[in-house]
């Protein structure tokens, strides 16, 4: 089965699925409710916005600058900064690093990157345990599943089922409460921080004037995982770059306010490096993943390039109604939602995943939200029109399209056939792709330039 067809078939399964979009309504409608309140302790949250996106658009023209600067001030200070081109060139690293480690236990903080490269069936593969310390990422790990939702992995899930999922795999009470839950995970948690021999983060920010690396996170678990290992991975897109740490002052609060509606997310660190020999705490060794992985196919697109601003905050996946009814699986990426359906084509390739770029009603809400104004909408256009132009969509959808076109280009196209014609033509819609639980419009008797010339005379 396609990718598009898998998509399609995916999204008319869980779409009238009571259970999950109830949860889903549930969770998102939280956010929804903290984002208000974030967004209210703005003076002019447009002006930050503003601001924001300025920097990232420098950033991009002249990415290259930044990068090496970044690879220079923290690689005099002990670090060993690796590119990677692609997920194989980070896999073959990490596998490296985790045979000079002798390491049998991975403990790794939240990070999509790490998912994009599959770091844990590769530790897993090696032999090496990988042990995701987030707790949503926990869960979904317990569960043999990905994340859900860039910023909230297990948004799909409510407390009943992870109390019986939690019930089933460690035999805890079905009627645990979630401070319950969480005390449990913590406590099997403290115990993987202070064994493992390699502490694995992501990256929210790359600083390039103190070659720093910013991780942002609410429960401690980043912090956790590098205090104790003798190393510590950091694996990052390298979109990720910004200027300089004074610019933390406006991207911090963005960040926040947008992914969870907080003022400040709880804990922001910045590593520079491994632990000095007056300091007691801190890993022994630092290396620095930078990952293109396709980033610079994005960078190369003169309409797409825009979306390498993102921050990943979730803002666009929360707001977008497409996400919100067929929820992060169907995707079958690393990065759902609007931000996903316009990188995923150039990450993974036009030809097995250019129909996300069509899982879009166009309303514009992502726009609306994006802090670092990304063009989303735009790119989602230009992305279909690449699918057309490399005959990637189905050859009745063309004839479909040339018909409409034929039809409704001039008024004497509408006006020539009558309603039952037209009606008779949409009705089998009724039943495939438009869906049987809705119902096509139906055309009026007369069309409005035949009502209003009726009306005139």
């Amino acid at each position: 089965m396609s990718q598009s067809h898998k998509f399609t078939n995916d999204a008319e399964a869980i779409a009238f699925d009571v259970k999950h979009r109830n949860t889903i309504k549930f969770n998102i409608s939280r956010y929804d409710t903290a984002v208000s309140k974030g967004m209210a302790r703005y003076n002019n949250v447009e002006a930050a916005k503003t601001e924001a996106a300025a920097i990232k658009r420098e950033v991009l023209q002249n990415w290259n600058k930044y990068l090496l600067q970044f690879e220079s001030v923290i690689s005099a200070r002990g670090v060993k900064v690796l590119w990677a081109k692609d997920a194989a060139e980070a896999t073959s690293f990490i596998e490296k690093l985790l045979v000079e480690n002798n390491a049998k236990l991975l403990v790794k903080s939240k990070s999509m990157t790490t998912e994009e490269i599959e770091l844990n069936e590769t530790a897993e593969r090696m032999g090496c345990e990988s042990v995701e310390t987030d707790l949503g990422e926990f869960i979904v790990q317990v569960a043999g599943e990905r994340p859900y939702h860039i910023v909230t992995p297990a948004m799909h899930k409510s407390k009943g089922d992870i109390a019986k999922l939690f019930n089933e795999k460690f035999g805890t009470p079905i009627d645990s409460t979630p401070e319950e839950m969480t005390e449990y995970v913590r406590q099997v948690l403290r115990k993987k921080y202070t064994t493992a021999e390699v502490g694995v983060t992501g990256a929210n920010f790359l600083i390039a004037d103190i070659g720093g690396i910013s991780v942002t996170e609410n429960e401690g678990n980043g912090l956790m995982s590098t205090a104790f290992p003798k190393l510590h991975i950091v694996i990052a897109g390298i979109e990720k770059i910004i200027p300089e740490m004074k610019q933390l002052g406006l991207f911090y609060p963005l960040l926040a306010a947008h992914g969870t509606g907080q003022q400040i997310t709880a804990y922001n660190t910045i590593f520079t490096g491994p632990r000095k020999t007056n300091e007691v705490d801190g890993p022994e060794k630092m290396v620095v993943i930078l990952l293109d992985n396709g980033r610079t196919n994005v960078y190369a697109d003169n309409e797409a390039y825009e979306s390498l601003a993102c921050i990943r905050c979730g803002a666009c996946l929360n707001g977008c109604p497409v996400y919100k009814t067929i929820g992060g699986y169907t995707y079958d990426t690393t990065y759902s939602g609007p931000i996903g359906s316009v990188l995923t084509p150039f990450l993974r390739g036009f030809k097995d995943f250019s129909h996300l770029s069509f899982a879009s009603t166009l309303c514009g809400k992502c726009v609306e939200v994006c802090p670092v104004k990304i063009p989303l909408t735009d790119i989602l256009l230009s992305n279909r029109r690449k699918a057309v132009e490399q005959n990637l969509r189905p050859g009745a959808e063309k004839l479909l399209m040339k018909g409409f076109k034929l039809m409704s280009s001039k008024r004497i196209g509408f006006d020539l056939f009558p309603s039952f014609l037209k009606n008779s033509g949409t009705y089998p819609f009724n039943y495939m792709g438009w869906g049987p639980k809705r119902s096509m419009p139906t055309f009026a008797k007369q069309s409005f330039s035949q009502q209003y010339k009726k009306k005139q005379d």
